[in-house]
């Protein structure tokens, strides 16, 4: 076993953590090549409902050895910008940047994801859970955020400047939760995040889902860490609960 940020793992696992939280590699982006990750999902019944879950694991192979992992990075665009709380006296985008956050990513870099779960798992992926906004070609996904007590909440770094050597490297300035509140940093920033990912399949109790029989998946995003290049002003926000962009 071996320490990985306070953490004691193992050294397979801290191989994969280093892989994607430290040196950002194998994430999903238009300027990244093809990422060298499997998706793998066990699905299981929760007992009641209509769905059977599965928390996606990644098999990363890092020169030669396949090393697994529960987080997978993409290059986004983090949506912290102040939103409608209430449109004509209802309720609008309830404990934003508290519990959830919109993140935006090209549409060809969902789509690209959508084929390796497709590839790991069989299933293809439901466009139900995104925005799609077809004048810019970006979508938006609605991911969540720890807040429970006794929960890590999801780190927020900063690139620093003029890092030894030229490398980028990144310094912790708090949690996303943080970051939201200060009035300040109420922008949208552009990095790559790191996500745990949960799969939902509808199904019934006594049988168990399959691709082959045309259900399809949903995916349930949450942002466990972001690293920050800067801000844009280059995309347009949401500030409103929309149906459709």
């Amino acid at each position: 076993m071996v320490h990985w940020r306070g953490n004691l793992v193992t050294e397979k696992e801290a191989k994969a953590l280093r892989h994607v939280f430290d040196d950002l590699q194998d994430h999903f982006g238009l300027q990244q090549p093809d990422p060298h990750v499997k998706f793998n999902a066990r699905l299981a019944h929760p007992g009641q409902g209509h769905f059977w879950h599965s928390d996606l694991d990644f098999t990363y192979n890092i020169k030669g050895e396949h090393c697994k992992l529960a987080y997978i990075g993409m290059d986004i665009c983090l949506d912290l910008t102040p939103k409608l709380i209430y449109k004509c006296g209802r309720p609008m985008l309830n404990d934003y940047g508290t519990s959830w956050v919109y993140v935006y990513l090209p549409e060809p870099t969902m789509d690209k994801m959508k084929l390796y779960v497709k590839s790991g798992t069989g299933f293809d992926v439901s466009d139900e859970a995104t925005i799609y906004d077809p004048n810019r070609n970006m979508t938006a996904i609605k991911a969540n955020l720890n807040n429970q007590a006794g929960q890590p909440k999801p780190s927020f770094w900063v690139a620093k400047e003029n890092a030894p050597g030229g490398n980028t490297s990144f310094s912790r300035i708090g949690s996303v939760q943080d970051v939201h509140s200060d009035t300040s940093q109420k922008r949208i920033h552009r990095g790559v995040g790191i996500f745990s990912v949960r799969m939902e399949v509808e199904g019934t109790p006594n049988f168990k889902p399959s691709s082959h029989s045309g259900e399809v998946a949903n995916l349930v995003f949450t942002l466990v860490s972001v690293r920050t290049w800067g801000i844009t002003d280059c995309i347009a926000p949401i500030v409103h609960a929309p149906m459709t962009w």
